[in-house]
């Protein structure tokens, strides 16, 4: 018996590994090692003319220095290619002009303006609902308009707003709403991985598709690498569920794979949404246990400003595919929901010249007059963004920040740590969530105003991804996500002076070297 039952673990092992060996991932790793591998050649090739040419390779190099500080663009990633290009002046230059010059971004970048323009008569301000906010403040007025003269994403009323503050929480909402839906669900997620989580919510899918209701599911394409077959979406559609990848990992170099879809965004019916942090994955509701217990939060609107999560979703699903009346799913009757206050759904996008997830952050701390609450993931922030912190806590505003005690990611908690020291010597609070992570992404401000969604303090979200959040002002909820914000702090340990050190020698001087490239990364 035990013989048969080690050939059959010996069986499944093999199995396994031909899957792995032979599997489409190890294919697209093998063919991107030998595109490399080609570049590499071609490289050393022309290396050996350099003494030769030792004049034209400099000066080559000076000119891609020149033309990097002379462009547009944020200084520190301007200073990590600099600091390549002036060490390896022909591989740090030609993989400037790579990243420069790439066709696949610049498709996606008129893509993406066609759309915005397809559904401007979509987004048009309310200008009633901009002059009641105004009336109320004229600097958060002045915001709202920012965000939609340079995003498209107005700010609404009638919306009642509850925040979840556990995965938990929101996944049990989840559920309940899913079971109410009618017409449409869309749902647009960076990490889907099968488990409990999905499970649940599929079951409720299959059944609502054979009902009649459209089912649309969209993921990051980076899921097809280790979390879900690349065929999965046609998996899906066998079961009446429209489902597609955003991005698809394909076997051929281009720069904008490091676009990500990081979006979290739920929408049933056009009358309730979702967003915040919390992914489809069983750690995000600590059913399993990974990097110890998940912090993570999300919210759920009612009413108006729903449409603006519809909005995000179907310009990013027409990305690849001519759909939509758009009507049919914006234009929704919505009752009297006898909410106060104003809501703000709006997203980011790395393919226009507007910073807006930041931009927004910036305005919470400069205009604060009591205190700015953060819970975020990581910290790997350029200077405007410390200036910003800093300069807040300088003129006595109260600004902490609680980050995570258990990393899930090695580097991105050394550079992390490695702001530490500045931000404690300015006055900002730091505190690390010992229970284990946060994955949340929240500010809260002075009673009155609020930001849940899926904006990292980190390059990553703010320059390089598509992400997506709700701004509150004034809306009742508010003080129970600052109340989430104190009874989390409880569980924290302060950072100071003298143990901010705490930790390897190698983690610090990790964040020390990985500064340099942290805007790159």
């Amino acid at each position: 018996m035990d013989k048969v039952e080690d050939n059959e673990v010996l069986q499944k092992g093999k199995q396994k590994a031909l899957k792995i060996v032979f599997g489409r991932t190890m294919v697209i790793v093998v063919l991107f090692l030998i595109q490399f591998a080609l570049v590499a050649s071609a490289v050393k090739y022309f290396t050996q003319y350099i003494p030769v040419f030792f004049g034209g390779y400099v000066l080559f190099g000076l000119i891609i220095v020149l033309i990097i500080i002379n462009k547009e663009g944020n200084p520190e990633v301007k200073l990590s290619w600099s600091i390549i290009t002036m060490l390896l002046p022909v591989v740090g230059g030609l993989l400037y002009l790579f990243v420069e010059m790439q066709p696949g971004y610049r498709l996606l970048q008129r893509k993406l303006n066609n759309i915005y323009k397809r559904t401007e008569d979509y987004v048009q301000q309310d200008e009633a609902v901009l002059q009641a906010l105004a009336e109320a403040d004229r600097n958060t007025a002045g915001l709202a308009s920012y965000v939609h003269k340079h995003g498209n994403f107005p700010v609404y009323q009638n919306t009642k707003v509850k925040y979840f503050p556990l995965g938990e929480d929101k996944f049990e909402a989840m559920l309940t709403e899913l079971e109410k839906a009618k017409k449409f669900i869309f749902m647009e997620y960076f990490i889907l991985r099968e488990g409990y989580m999905w499970g649940k919510i599929l079951e409720i899918l299959e059944r609502k598709a054979a009902e009649g209701v459209e089912v649309r599911v969209m993921y990051d394409g980076t899921c097809a690498l280790f979390d879900l077959p690349y065929e999965y979406p046609e998996e899906l559609m066998r079961k009446g569920i429209k489902c597609k990848m955003y991005a698809p990992i394909q076997p051929v170099l281009s720069t904008h794979y490091n676009n990500r879809d990081h979006r979290k965004i739920l929408v049933i019916d056009g009358k309730v949404g979702f967003t915040g942090g919390i992914n489809i994955s069983d750690e995000y509701i600590n059913r399993v246990e990974k990097h110890g217990h998940w912090k993570d939060t999300a919210v759920m609107l009612e009413g108006d400003a729903v449409q603006g999560l519809t909005m995000m979703f179907l310009q990013m699903w027409n990305v690849s595919e001519k759909v939509v009346e758009y009507g049919k799913y914006l234009e929704m009757e919505i009752k009297d929901q006898q909410a106060t206050g104003f809501v703000m759904p709006y997203g980011d996008s790395p393919f226009d010249e507007e910073l807006i997830g930041e931009m927004v952050y910036m305005d919470i701390l400069n205009r604060a007059k009591k205190y700015v609450h953060i819970i975020t993931p990581y910290l790997i922030i350029d200077q405007r963004m410390m200036t910003a912190l800093c300069f807040a806590a300088k003129r006595g505003i109260d600004v902490k920040i609680i980050l995570p005690h258990v990393p899930d990611k090695r580097f991105a908690f050394a550079l992390a740590k490695n702001h530490y020291k500045e931000l404690l010597m300015a006055g900002v609070k730091i505190y690390e969530y010992t229970p284990g992570f946060v994955h949340a992404k929240v500010f809260t401000s002075d009673d009155e105003k609020a930001v849940v969604g899926t904006i990292n303090l980190d390059y990553r979200s703010l320059y390089l991804h598509f992400e997506c959040a709700a701004f509150l002002y004034q809306v009742d909820e508010i003080e129970n996500i600052e109340k989430d914000f104190q009874e989390t702090l409880e569980k924290c340990q302060e950072v100071t002076m003298e143990n901010r050190k705490n930790g390897t020698a190698l983690l610090r001087l990790e964040g020390w070297l990985l500064k340099v490239l942290a805007p790159l990364m």
